[in-house]
């Protein structure tokens, strides 16, 4: 929807008025230069004593929920991307999200794809990124939360593959991440389904999928019997797979006892975006536009099997309408990246506030 149309049906926030201007501006418009900035100023908000709890305050509200096994203060969440190093993990409960997931994180450091790679399609309220997993690697994120100690709130961790390792070791290479970061994930994400780093997607396919998964799961077991409690371990989809790819995933899922899906990841097709000038940048579509398509992928999931697979539903939140129509659909938790881009943290109370 034009921001126009949208701005027509419903009252702008001061954020939209005053702050997202000023940030659309930082770096001439670059995107990534205002995540930065923003990812900087909310270090320094974790850093006040009392805000992270003032912040809930005024922006909490949702009743919490057990899923996997894992206790959620609220059922709205921050995605992968947002954070990827964990540098804010202090101040992400200021804005109101009961979980937070970082990462995506890969074994060896990689500084990610050539800029500028990360896009705003404002009219649309959509984002087109081809990052490419650039993050400081897991061991480096091992050493950070080491030295944050307990969060107060669930962590999820997100786990890929790194550019260099090639596919036919990618198994060691997200097995390598999860040992490094086992005592501090509340839940791994496996994400097999990001379209910026070549090849990876082929890990969705039915015996690649399988392989990784039982060495993930063989990992885990043996951490665990080293001492560690068990760790929901959850797979990440994308929303391009036709539905009998979705079906054959499925069913590796629960031959292997993943413990939940991710719904879904950026999409390659350009759904209401054709024409747009930044249309044809190469990476992810996320925002409004992957609403409809993500809620059709959790309701399909839903039923194919029977409910009795945990979702965290993720695409194109910027209403509370969108949260719930992916919690009818069949989500349990759902998490927020590009609307906090487009509507701030309003968003996140909103959503608290609309929820059950």
């Amino acid at each position: 929807m034009p921001e126009q149309s949208v701005q027509a049906v419903r009252r702008r926030s001061a954020y939209e008025r005053f702050v997202r201007p000023v940030l659309y501006r930082l770096g001439k418009g670059d995107a990534e230069v205002a995540h930065e900035q923003t990812l900087k100023a909310l270090r320094l908000l974790g850093q006040i004593p009392g805000a992270p709890r003032a912040g809930t305050r005024l922006f909490g509200g949702a009743s919490g929920r057990t899923v996997f096994g894992v206790r959620f203060p609220s059922p709205v969440g921050l995605a992968a991307g947002m954070d990827k190093n964990g540098v804010a993990l202090r101040a992400w409960p200021a804005v109101g999200f009961g979980f937070v997931e970082v990462g995506t994180v890969t074994a060896h450091p990689q500084p990610g794809n050539e800029k500028p790679r990360l896009f705003r399609l404002v009219e649309h309220e959509a984002v087109i990124n081809r990052m490419g997993f650039n993050n400081l690697g897991s061991a480096a994120l091992a050493d950070r939360l080491a030295a944050y100690g307990e969060l107060g709130y669930p962590l999820g961790i997100s786990i890929g593959k790194s550019k260099i390792t090639p596919l036919e070791e990618a198994v060691e290479d997200y097995v390598t991440s999860l040992r490094r970061l086992y005592r501090y994930g509340d839940y791994f994400a496996v994400n097999v389904s990001s379209p910026n780093t070549p090849g990876l997607r082929e890990l969705q396919d039915a015996a690649h999928l399988r392989d990784l998964l039982n060495a993930l799961h063989t990992e885990a077991a043996s951490l665990s019997v080293g001492g560690l409690a068990p760790k929901p371990i959850l797979v990440k989809i994308a929303p391009d797979l036709t539905t009998s790819a979705i079906d054959e995933l499925l069913q590796v899922c629960t031959d292997v006892g993943v413990a939940g899906i991710i719904a879904t990841n950026t999409t390659i097709g350009r759904p209401g975006v054709t024409g747009h000038p930044l249309a044809g940048e190469t990476g992810g579509l996320s925002g409004r536009p992957l609403a409809e398509i993500s809620a059709k992928v959790v309701a399909h999931i839903h039923a194919e099997t029977g409910g009795a697979l945990p979702m965290i539903g993720v695409g194109g939140i910027l209403e509370p309408s969108d949260a719930t129509r992916l919690f009818d659909a069949g989500a349990s938790l759902v998490q927020v990246y590009s609307g906090l881009i487009y509507r701030g943290p309003g968003l996140i109370r909103q959503l608290n506030r609309s929820l059950p």
